[in-house]
């Protein structure tokens, strides 16, 4: 399976922002998972992933009120039972890069535990081959 791109844009408003008047962390955060819950689910059942872990989130520039948080993701790597999803985010199209980083989802049974989902990704972007890579370094 090659690697899709997924997009998901949020419209920044007042009720997202921090006392400084700009997106709080814990909202880009809570977009940030949806993002990548999303590449996930294209390809595997809703209700049989969880969210294990989020490599880091840092902000190089913020986010106010009006702006268009545009989020990509894509799976960049697969394990047994887990699946890594590269993410980032954009101001409205924007070259500049807000934020980035790597979420771990688990594919669960009924019961919770993890079980193999029998994903392979087929990786020929360079680009991707250097996620993929990145992806399998972290803990």
């Amino acid at each position: 399976m090659h690697p899709k791109t997924f997009r998901y844009d949020r419209l920044v408003k007042s009720e997202d922002l921090n006392h400084h008047r700009t997106l709080f962390a814990g909202r880009c955060a809570e977009w940030f998972v949806e993002a990548g819950f999303i590449a996930i689910a294209s390809m595997l059942p809703a209700s049989s992933i969880v969210c294990l872990k989020i490599h880091g989130l840092s902000f190089t520039q913020p986010l106010k009120s009006g702006d268009i948080a545009c989020f990509e993701s894509k799976v960049v790597y697969t394990g047994n039972s887990s699946l890594r999803v590269y993410v980032t985010l954009h101001n409205n199209n924007k070259e500049d890069l807000i934020v980035e980083g790597f979420i771990t989802f688990v594919h669960v049974n009924d019961d919770g535990h993890a079980q193999p989902h029998g994903i392979k990704l087929e990786l020929s972007d360079p680009h991707d081959i250097e996620l993929n890579q990145r992806a399998a370094e972290l803990r």
